[in-house]
């Protein structure tokens, strides 16, 4: 593999391994909360769009490229002609330059759909945490309203 598509296959494994992370029930959205709330976060806040959006450009650049490739090697048999007395592990070569652009196609495609699926995950437990704290916000204040009116049925 060239070093650009071992970066993109780095970078495929790194976002499963941290989608699994992120997935694990144990760890409440709460905690998460608070590792997305520290210091180094709110510094790097103010890129985050564009890191996003520009990762999401490089995705889908490399997809495309990977397309073009696979375009090339399945078109339609050529007539070979003489050509395969000359070169018999032609159609061997075809075949394994047709297999590594597919390789590729997929390793960007999905990487560029995991990119989605974690700001998505991301997104969400912030409103799992949000909500929650509402809910809790909402519990306490019908707890405090049972008080009174149990304060105020004894002063009757």
């Amino acid at each position: 593999m060239t070093l650009q598509w071992t970066a993109v296959a780095g970078f495929l494994y790194a976002e499963s391994a941290i989608l699994f992370i992120l997935c694990l029930p144990f760890i409440s959205p709460r905690r998460w909360q608070r590792i997305f709330q520290l210091d180094i976060w709110k510094k790097a806040d103010r890129f985050r769009n564009s890191a996003f959006l520009t990762m999401i450009v490089v995705l889908v650049v490399l997809f495309l490229d990977a397309v073009r490739e696979v375009r090339k090697y399945s078109g339609p048999a050529q007539p070979i002609g003489k050509d395969v007395r000359l070169y018999p592990t032609m159609f061997d070569h075809m075949h394994m330059k047709l297999f590594r652009a597919q390789r590729n196609m997929h390793i960007s495609g999905f990487a560029l759909f995991l990119w989605m699926v974690m700001r998505r995950v991301v997104t969400l437990i912030n409103k799992v945490v949000k909500k929650s704290a509402e809910h809790d916000d909402l519990l306490k204040a019908h707890q405090r309203l049972l008080q009174n009116v149990e304060h105020d049925k004894k002063e009757e």
